[in-house]
């Protein structure tokens, strides 16, 4: 190459460098010259202020680096250049920049404010954190799964947004002795939320609050006052299963196992069932189930595909008079009941003849009675052998009844009133 065409080379590789990564700037602390040499420092270093203050910063070169002087000197805002009429040069060396009605910074870790050069090469810079000191942090709720840790977590006071990297420490102790501790283990459930896996005492209340704090203070919650085994919750009951009750088009059985972690402790269990139909976003709950571990849905519609979950609350546990928490509703399980064999709407009815008695009145009662069982048994103890039976004979009823409507003849009125219940009822 001839030599001549050297020098542009050379030129170039007395270039300063590049700016450096804006997103490093306040992470790494001020940038300098980019030859590593103090250049230029910008005052106030890396202030704190409340949303809707006013800053005044000056950018100060020194020695005599080319390009430097005041007048070639302009700043940046988050990379974004800032009008020359915010600037003034004070004197040679110096270029004063006044911001007023400040908003919270964009990135907790603080904007950045950079002086560069007329080649836009960068000489100093600040990290300029903006924003509000903490509210008290409230709404604090607390909950164990094996009465030997302890999970809580707490709303931020306000909105939350301080616009400025906020601490949230998590502090308990006993109430009437022991010293401060610090919860470790943060986020296990939220981002506000912190775990205590062990050493934890029963039987005896513990004081537990929340401190915030970032650069412009400090605030700390109400004292939550709790006992352990008063708020005992568990997972979900696993294993749930749902199936029909033999061809009973209108009831599902559904079956569960009692949580695991709590086997080992005295304690009881109430349960809440909840289900709804496929296309259907509304829950349907059944408050009465008790501490069985199976229920019996009724008053189902036919051919219908129901989703049916479960969930847990201990209570009683170590003699403890406060019921437990509800744990989490178990994973939806589906299942659908036997479609309808009765005729549809204008299917007709087959009517007992002329002069003999109506076994209506007879059905209407057999209806209340089940209207009555349903209402009244409808998750409890109460056996339905008799309830199953009636249900089980009539849908053989309506088949036969479809067959002489198939054929063109009625049943007798006598032989109605027979069906009206089988006789082992």
């Amino acid at each position: 190459m001839p030599a001549g065409r050297r020098a542009p080379a050379a030129q170039s590789a007395r270039r300063p460098p590049p700016p450096l990564p804006l997103l490093l700037l306040c992470v790494l602390g001020a940038p300098r010259a980019g030859s590593g040499a103090d250049t230029a420092v910008i005052s106030p270093q890396d202030p704190t202020l409340l949303i809707g203050s006013s800053l005044q910063a000056t950018c100060s070169v020194h020695g005599d680096p080319p390009g430097a002087t005041a007048e070639g000197l302009y700043w940046t805002l988050n990379g974004r250049r800032l009008p020359r009429e915010l600037s003034r040069v004070l004197n040679a060396s110096t270029l004063a920049l006044a911001l007023a009605n400040l908003n919270g910074s964009r990135q907790q870790s603080g904007d950045n404010l950079v002086c560069h050069a007329r080649d836009g090469s960068i000489l100093a810079g600040s990290c300029l954190y903006v924003g509000l000191p903490p509210e008290k942090p409230f709404n604090i709720s607390c909950w164990s799964k094996n009465m030997k840790d302890l999970t809580c977590r707490w709303t931020p006071g306000a909105q939350g947004e301080t616009f400025l990297h906020t601490n949230y420490s998590l502090k308990y102790k006993l109430r009437w002795y022991g010293q401060d501790n610090t919860c470790e283990e943060y986020h296990t459930v939220g981002p506000h939320s912190c775990h205590i896996p062990k050493d934890l005492a029963l039987f005896t209340p513990y004081e537990i609050w929340v401190e915030a704090t970032n650069r412009l203070g400090s605030a700390r919650s109400d004292v939550l006052t709790l006992d352990i085994l008063d708020v005992v919750t568990t997972d979900p009951p696993p294993d749930v299963h749902v199936s029909r009750v033999g061809g009973l088009e209108d009831q599902l059985s559904v079956r569960w196992v009692s949580p695991p972690a709590l086997k080992d402790f005295l304690f009881q269990a109430k349960y809440q069932i909840r289900y709804r139909v496929e296309d259907s976003v509304d829950w349907k709950v059944v408050d009465d189930v008790s501490n069985q571990t199976s229920c019996r849905l009724a008053g189902l519609k036919p051919g219908t595909v129901y989703f049916v979950q479960v969930r847990c609350n201990p209570f009683g546990i170590y003699g403890s008079k406060k019921a437990g928490i509800w744990s989490e509703w178990s994973h939806p399980t589906a299942a659908s009941t036997p479609r309808s064999e009765r005729p549809g709407p204008g299917g007709g009815a087959c009517e007992p003849r002329g002069g003999e008695p109506s076994s209506g009145p007879v059905r209407r009662e057999l209806k209340q009675f089940l209207g009555w069982l349903k209402k009244h048994a409808y998750c409890s103890n109460l056996s339905f052998r008799l309830y199953d039976q009636w249900r089980a004979w009539m849908q053989k009823s309506h088949k036969t009844r479809n067959q002489h409507r198939t054929s063109g003849s009625c049943p007798r009125a006598d032989a109605a009133r027979r069906e009206v219940l089988p006789d082992k009822l």
